[in-house]
């Protein structure tokens, strides 16, 4: 299946091409831009260097998208979900941790109405 052209990136007076919003470098800036001045104080302190850390393991353990499997398809996991939200009482147990493919977690974060409302 033919993939959509590149485009430049959308930070200003930048020319690099490329499949997203911003070139790898300005993709950067825009994540910490959003982590110091958007995201809300309290959900920027549980994610920190620890949850990383928990990240890591889990998606070297874990894979593939867990959603993806149960439908028998085989897709490699990007991010990690939290089935109990951290803002509901849940934590970074395994047992509350679920490996899925972007398209996966963007699905069930927009059906619990969480960062998008």
């Amino acid at each position: 299946m033919p993939r959509k052209p590149k485009r430049p990136c959308s930070y200003p007076s930048c020319k690099e091409l490329t499949a997203g919003r911003f070139c790898e470098e300005h993709q950067k800036l825009s994540e910490q831009h959003y982590n110091k001045y958007q995201r809300d104080p309290e959900t920027r302190k549980r994610y920190g260097w620890a949850w990383k850390r928990i990240r890591d393991c889990y998606i070297k353990a874990h894979p593939l998208c867990m959603l993806c499997q149960k439908n028998g398809k085989l897709t490699p996991a990007h991010e990690i979900h939290h089935i109990t939200p951290l803002s509901k009482g849940g934590n970074h147990d395994e047992e509350n941790l679920m490996a899925l493919c972007s398209s996966c977690h963007s699905t069930i974060t927009a059906q619990e109405g969480g960062r998008w409302k």
